[in-house]
């Protein structure tokens, strides 16, 4: 039998049908040859055979079974299918990301659509005043020229009927009233009002080089250029790009600094760091990071050695040091994180807190949310969206947990706290309008909010509703004052605990805000800080610090003290007992074992 040549538009419904064999069930048909039914897969052909086709005109053709053809495409199509699933946040994320640009560019459109409007209202106001000034000039002027020589034709001529006094005939005024408008300069300047800025730079590509990436003395300036790219990659040549750079989350540099726009899409920061020890550069093009950012970074004194940081355990604040045998790692449980924007990854992670129902929350600033584990490191849940309406998230540095069970999050950059459910609703904010930079939050004894405001150096109390309570603290460095406070927490006897970050102390308040006591200087000794950041409290009243610039965990009472190569931030005591910390250079958080 000659075999039939399929038409080059034909499909594969026209070699194959699907039929009911009695005692078969389903089977694939082969059209060239009926009732014969197609087991075999000819791999040159890319079709289905039957074993009459293997004998004509595929008889020399590699072949497979057709179950194992079937069963290698399902697989294929399992794995595009896994790998789209798991892609699917990241295409969420850049998906929100993307409009979060857009309504943002439509917000800037319409607020400088506002601007250009009112501008132009102004200067028509001030033009339309100019001509009324200018009118009004040139009334009054004639006016006192018309009435001279008026009055002057007026007594000449009672003069000349009366009597020869001798009167000047010359008249006393001349008729010259001229307008004199330089336009051309002005038409020019109107011609060239205004400029739509922008820049096609991305942070995915920006970089950053100089020698204040690579080392950092004290008191001597360091310097680090950024260079603009596009998505692709090529160098922009334009200025006027928002870029920012800063230090660890805090307000404004590391120390001293400024950034230069060489108007050619180079940006450069200078910054003189005045005290030793680590730090962490930021470096952000339109609130993103840069390639690398942040940079983790240490400032040596001038003239000194690096100096090999030893794993001695310091003893606590009021007793003297007790010796173990175990090294640190012993105490370290388990730790989870990695840089990233996926669920369990972190991006300069700061406050932490814990709750009864045995949850561990984490305030991953960079990312815009918050991310839920259990007391093991099970990742449960994760919420936030970025941006600057209230329920939105633009920079999250504190989180703490009311007894009813809402989370409460400070939001640096927003500059209000917000109240979420515990499902991650919005629910409320406040202190808008009031803070500046609040930082930490807790809960006292009553319910009240309790808000550590970096910038304003002020500790604020509200009511769950919103409602101050009280307020206190300046900058300064008295015992009310503060420079740059991070966290707080609350004792059992809801006296109020704040780490007064570059006055390398804790401070302790009663609940309507006035001072009880503090401890602690500036230095590496047990009972020394260098920038305290997180604190906590446990059962019997032992106050645990994080001591960022020493790199390691503080701890009043009994005698213990942790040590680690960590930068730690937020600080919380697990319902299980041990202490859970945000390493936020790591990009991860650590659980440590506590004895009590």
């Amino acid at each position: 039998m000659e075999a039939q040549q399929a038409s080059p538009d034909s499909s594969s419904e026209e070699c194959t049908v699907l039929e009911a064999l009695p005692g078969k069930g389903t089977a694939l048909i082969c059209c060239q040859h009926k009732g014969k039914v197609s087991v075999l897969y000819c791999l040159a052909c890319e079709n289905s055979v039957c074993e009459d086709c293997m004998n004509g005109e595929h008889a020399e053709h590699p072949t497979d079974s057709l179950e194992n053809i079937v069963d290698q495409q399902l697989a294929a199509l399992q794995d595009r299918v896994d790998s789209a699933k798991n892609r699917l946040p990241q295409i969420r994320r850049a998906v929100q990301s993307l409009r979060d640009i857009l309504q943002q560019l439509n917000s800037q459109r319409s607020s400088i659509e506002e601007d250009i409007h009112s501008s132009f209202s102004e200067l028509y106001k001030t033009l339309d005043t100019r001509k009324s000034v200018l009118l009004m000039e040139l009334e009054v002027t004639y006016g006192l020229k018309q009435k001279v020589c008026a009055q002057k034709i007026q007594l000449t001529i009672v003069c000349m009927f009366i009597i020869d006094m001798g009167l000047p005939l010359q008249p006393e005024e001349n008729d010259q009233l001229d307008l004199r408008m330089e336009i051309e300069g002005l038409r020019k300047s109107i011609h060239n009002l205004g400029t739509i800025v922008t820049t096609n730079a991305v942070a995915s590509q920006t970089e950053a080089s100089g020698e204040g990436l690579e080392q950092c003395v004290v008191g001597q300036p360091a310097t680090t250029t950024r260079a603009t790219r596009d998505k692709s990659g090529g160098l922009c040549k334009t200025g006027n790009a928002i870029i920012s750079a800063e230090a660890d989350g805090r307000d404004g540099s590391v120390a001293d600094g400024e950034i230069v726009d060489h108007k050619n899409g180079t940006y450069e920061f200078q910054y003189t760091v005045k005290k030793e020890g680590h730090f962490s550069l930021a470096l952000r093009l339109y609130d993103q990071h840069i390639k690398g950012s942040p940079f983790q970074r240490s400032a040596k004194s001038p003239g000194s050695r690096s100096r090999q940081k030893g794993v001695r355990r310091g003893g606590s604040l009021f007793s003297t040091p007790k010796k173990r045998v175990n090294p640190i790692e012993d105490d370290l449980i388990f730790r989870i994180g990695t840089k990233g924007r996926n669920k369990g990854e972190f991006t300069n992670l700061q406050g932490v807190a814990a709750c009864s129902e045995g949850k561990i929350l984490i305030a991953d600033s960079n990312n815009q949310c918050v991310q839920i584990f259990s007391n093991t490191g099970e990742f449960q849940s994760r919420f936030g969206v970025r941006g600057r309406l209230p329920g939105q998230l633009q920079r999250p540095t504190g989180v703490a947990v009311h007894p009813n069970g809402d989370i409460i999050i400070a939001d640096y950059d927003n500059k209000w706290v917000s109240i979420f459910s515990s499902e991650g609703k919005y629910k409320a904010k406040l202190g808008s309008g009031r803070l500046m930079g609040p930082k930490g939050v807790s809960v006292d004894q009553n319910g009240h909010v309790i808000v550590v405001d970096n910038k304003a150096c002020t500790v604020f109390i509200f009511q769950p509703s919103g409602k101050l309570v009280t307020k206190f603290g300046s900058r300064g460095n008295g015992d009310r004052q503060f420079a740059g406070p991070h966290f707080a927490a609350v004792n059992n006897n809801n006296e109020i605990i704040i780490t007064d970050f570059h006055n390398h102390s804790v401070k302790v308040f009663n609940a309507d805000g006035e001072f009880l006591l503090k401890f602690g200087s500036n230095g590496e000794g047990n009972g020394q800080f260098n920038a305290p950041t997180g604190v906590a409290v446990d059962v019997n009243g032992n106050i645990i610090v994080a001591d960022w610039g020493n790199s390691r965990i503080q701890v009043t009472s009994p005698c213990e003290s942790f040590l680690s190569s960590l930068y730690p931030q937020g600080l919380a005591l697990t319902s299980d007992g041990h202490v859970v910390v945000a390493d936020s250079g790591n990009h991860c958080f650590k659980v440590y074992r506590y004895l009590q």
